[in-house]
């Protein structure tokens, strides 16, 4: 199911979707090419969420990776699985979108979401191995 492989390409770009607002606002505020890092209290607010969006956009997406190709490794043709490959692209984009707004409760929701995501992936690709 080369749905899985889709799946992480498109989250690999969404890592970085959140971060071309940081740029912008870099430049904004005057990029310092010698301490980038310094930077970030001089960001207006809604380029530090996006640091953090993309930030976690990081740490999640090494799971649902490992999630997404075990079950491609493990041929899961499951519906549901797909789904849940589709629902973690849409969550994350949707997570780096509250979070730039500012709206913690959705933001969580599409968290919790993606999360269910990646477990469905590992549950569907044991469920696979061991038949």
């Amino acid at each position: 199911m080369t749905i899985f492989l889709y799946c992480i390409a498109a989250a690999a770009v969404l890592i970085y979707l959140p971060f071309l607002l940081v740029a912008y606002a870099r430049l904004s505020v005057g990029y310092d090419i010698s301490a980038p890092r310094a930077m970030f209290d001089k960001l207006p607010p809604y380029a530090q969420r996006a640091t953090w969006a993309h930030q976690n956009s990081f740490e999640t997406f090494m799971i649902f990776a490992v999630a997404a190709l075990m079950a491609y490794v493990t041929n899961v043709n499951s519906a549901v699985a797909v789904v849940a490959a589709i629902a973690f692209v849409v969550t994350r984009l949707l997570y780096s979108i509250f979070y730039i707004l500012n709206i913690p409760l959705l933001r969580s929701l599409m968290f919790a979401i993606g999360s269910l995501g990646s477990a469905t992936l590992f549950f569907f690709s044991i469920l696979q191995a061991n038949n």
